[in-house]
């Protein structure tokens, strides 16, 4: 087996974006099902709360681009405008999980086949866990799970908070422990800050694509064990930014986003070529919406 320049040594980890997003309507159960069945090392649910406290999978906080709400009649008059979020949409903190389960959902992204929408329920996070327990058996691997906290501190001011909730789930599946079965990632390092005080999993704080602050990676390291940049941070006129080398240094993996077949890199002549540099560039994991290309392009280099 090739050694990867990674932070360990081992090769790099494969994400499933949303689930096998490229191809089946984000965050279901099918879509992570087809993502586990394509090889992925783990599956990423993005986590909101309904208004009745439950944890469900979506990656955004209102509904009208990945559900059907649009045309159920007895929810028009739901729709409200935002200033939190500057937008009129249906927010998913003003349903019941009972009302979210009677929701459908649709491809999100603009040219995706649209011949699975409206076929596909929303799950909530403890039928992901169950679903990765049932294909980790099936398939005589562990299937890991990366979870994200959607928007920490607003659903904290509406007093739902994310830690204790997420927590609790985590170990009534017993992952509460399992440092190599389950990640926690968030954009905010302030539920990160306060989750390393409350578990051993290990964080994963989020840079955007304005993150102009690679000397941080030390502080970073306190709390997290890895960032996950939007890979444009890593590399520029097709060279390292010096981040990676920076986050490694300090003894954090990197796990950039993301990589899509329908929308490859500036510079890049493919997908696989993409891939194949990121790879060799060091990145410890990649999050992509297309599991298989990825998994063949990491197999391909060892």
């Amino acid at each position: 087996m090739a050694i990867f320049p990674t932070l360990t040594g081992a090769r790099p980890k494969i994400i499933a974006h949303r689930g096998a997003s490229g191809y089946i309507p984000e965050h279901t159960l099918e879509g992570y099902s087809l993502a586990i069945d394509l090889g992925a090392d783990y599956i990423e649910p993005d986590l909101v709360f309904t208004s009745d406290g439950q944890l469900v999978v979506r990656h955004d906080v209102y509904l009208s681009a990945s559900t059907n709400i649009s045309e159920i009649p007895s929810f028009q008059k739901r729709k409200r405008h935002s200033k939190r979020f500057g937008m009129s949409d249906w927010f998913v903190g003003d349903f019941t999980y009972k009302e979210i389960k009677t929701l459908k959902a649709r491809q999100a992204f603009p040219g995706r086949s649209k011949d699975y929408d409206d076929k596909f329920s929303i799950p909530v996070f403890a039928d992901v866990l169950r679903l990765a327990h049932e294909k980790s058996k099936q398939k005589g691997r562990p299937v890991g799970i990366y979870l994200e906290t959607k928007k920490p501190a607003y659903y904290r001011k509406r007093g739902l908070d994310f830690a204790p909730v997420l927590l609790s789930t985590l170990k009534d599946f017993n992952l509460d422990r399992a440092v190599d079965q389950v990640v926690i990632q968030s954009f905010d390092p302030r539920i990160l800050m306060r989750l390393s005080k409350m578990t051993e999993l290990p964080l994963v704080l989020l840079l955007k694509e304005n993150f102009k602050w690679p000397i941080l990676m030390p502080l970073i390291a306190r709390f997290a064990a890895g960032i996950g940049p939007a890979k444009k941070l890593l590399v520029r006129d097709g060279k390292s930014t010096g981040l990676l080398e920076r986050a490694h240094q300090a003894g954090l993996q990197v796990h950039p986003y993301t990589f899509r077949n329908d929308a490859v890199g500036e510079g890049f002549k493919d997908i696989e070529a993409e891939l194949a540099f990121y790879f060799k560039l060091g990145v410890d994991a990649i999050f992509t919406d297309f599991t298989d290309t990825a998994v063949a392009v990491r197999k391909s280099l060892g």
